[in-house]
């Protein structure tokens, strides 16, 4: 499957930070949903959502109400999900990350 710019840029800024993580994981037992980035062992992930401002499938009926049932299975086997477009891949992503990384601790 070819990569999005969005993904692209996305897998650079986590490489430069030297983020491991893996891609198109599958994260659901029956279905064949994955995430574009993930931390299993965290149950964290990313989705870069394309098509944005283009009527791409993110944004029509069909291909959302899709992504709210994949999010909403994602929730409920314990995921917690980022979503960006691609104009927001910038070092807010690394501090959402750190961020639920010390939720994380706290509990």
């Amino acid at each position: 499957m070819k990569k999005s710019v969005g993904e692209i840029e996305m897998e650079y800024l986590l490489r430069a930070e030297g983020y491991e993580f893996k891609q198109e994981f599958k994260f659901h037992p029956d279905r064949k949903w994955r995430f574009d980035f993930a931390w299993p062992e965290e149950k964290i992930a990313i989705e870069v959502e394309g098509g944005l401002f283009s009527q791409g499938r993110h944004t029509r009926g069909r291909g959302y109400i899709g992504d709210m049932q994949k999010y909403n299975a994602a929730v409920c086997l314990g995921w917690r999900v980022l979503r960006y477009g691609t104009a927001q891949i910038n070092g807010n992503v690394l501090q959402d990350i750190l961020q639920i990384r010390s939720l994380e601790r706290k509990l």
